[in-house]
């Protein structure tokens, strides 16, 4: 029991600290789940990492809860869940509701303008970075179906405005009926 509070403690901090201080939306969080539940805690493993956040990324809501309500779930059940989300949702509601009290100082002072414009250059790296490290993994894994749908739903979405939600639903359909087909296969060998 001991060992499953510690669990749960470092969950909290983890989710908590990750919260704290990313910026940016949530798939700026995504690489730094990696980064501490992959790398530095090795908690899990970079594959299964990669299907927590596509799990993430298709339920509704924020990807940054959703990952650590599933990351949560898969360290510790419910309690792991409860941990995870108090510690994602704190700082932000905490920032939010100071921020609310000063809103009208803060829209009208140019220089929170201008570091709020700067830190649009840092979301973009370490989104372009998050891009990298997963598109990296599906390439070296020589799956040319998987690199194609990567190819095909960056294409479609930048340069046709399809709605993600619409390439997200294609894609998880395919997803369904290669891992069916896989598995058919294998039953039959």
């Amino acid at each position: 029991m001991e060992k499953k509070s510690k669990v749960l403690k470092k969950l909290f901090f983890s989710t908590l600290y990750l919260s704290t201080f990313t910026f940016g939306g949530g798939y700026v969080i995504v690489t730094l789940m990696k980064d501490k539940f992959v790398d530095e805690l090795h908690w899990i493993d970079e594959e299964e990492m990669l299907d927590l956040v596509a799990i993430a990324q298709s339920s509704p809501g924020a990807i940054a809860v959703n990952g650590a309500i599933v990351v949560g779930y898969k360290l510790a059940g419910i309690p792991g869940v409860l941990c995870s989300i108090l510690g994602a949702i704190l700082p932000p509601m905490i920032i939010l509701s100071l921020i609310s009290l000063c809103y009208d100082a803060f829209r009208s002072n140019l220089i929170v303008g201008s570091m709020l414009k700067g830190m649009q250059s840092g979301v973009a790296a370490v989104i372009a970075s998050v891009v990298f490290d997963m598109g990296s993994k599906v390439v070296k894994e020589k799956d040319w179906v998987n690199i194609v749908i990567m190819g095909v739903s960056f294409l479609i979405s930048y340069f046709f405005q399809v709605n993600v939600v619409l390439i997200i639903i294609v894609v998880a359909c395919i997803g369904a009926v290669r891992t069916f087909v896989k598995e058919r296969r294998g039953a039959k060998a």
